[in-house]
């Protein structure tokens, strides 16, 4: 079946983000469950192993693994928590997120910069196909789960 113009686009999309991700890897000499961990910690802070474990899909023996590589690459901490004793969280460090922020946030600007080319019906257009696919792609991810 042949596809439309903007289909094939993507999948290209699809390709440059995974060697985006692969560029980010190396930058940060991590593997792709370590990349994952540290963009959850990045966008939602300090978080317990077990719920990044819950995240991730990994169990808490993996997890102590991979969060023992990021301590020792230094892209992470373990630190008390701070109402539970008995509990600690998995926290960025300050080095680490400012590294990884200075390879995302250059792309994430100029991705957005491009939307400035179009008059605003036609980035609510934009938008709507967008969502529409994201809400596709997520529904049909999740018939995987059941």
């Amino acid at each position: 079946m042949p596809l439309r113009p903007a289909t094939m686009l993507l999948r290209d999309f699809l390709e440059v983000s995974e060697a985006f991700e692969r560029m980010m890897r190396r930058e940060l000499e991590v593997n792709p469950t370590d990349l994952e961990m540290m963009e959850h910690l990045i966008s939602s802070g300090p978080l317990p192993p077990s719920e990044l474990s819950d995240r991730l899909s990994i169990s808490t023996a993996s997890m102590t693994t991979a969060i023992d590589r990021l301590v020792a690459l230094g892209h992470v901490t373990r630190e008390p928590h701070p109402t539970d004793r008995r509990r600690i969280l998995v926290v960025p460090t300050e080095s680490s997120r400012r590294h990884a922020m200075s390879l995302l946030m250059p792309m994430i600007q100029a991705i957005d910069a491009e939307i400035d080319h179009f008059d605003e019906d036609e980035q609510r257009v934009i938008t709507d196909y967008l969502t529409r696919v994201v809400e596709t792609y997520r529904r049909l991810a999740s018939q995987g789960d059941a």
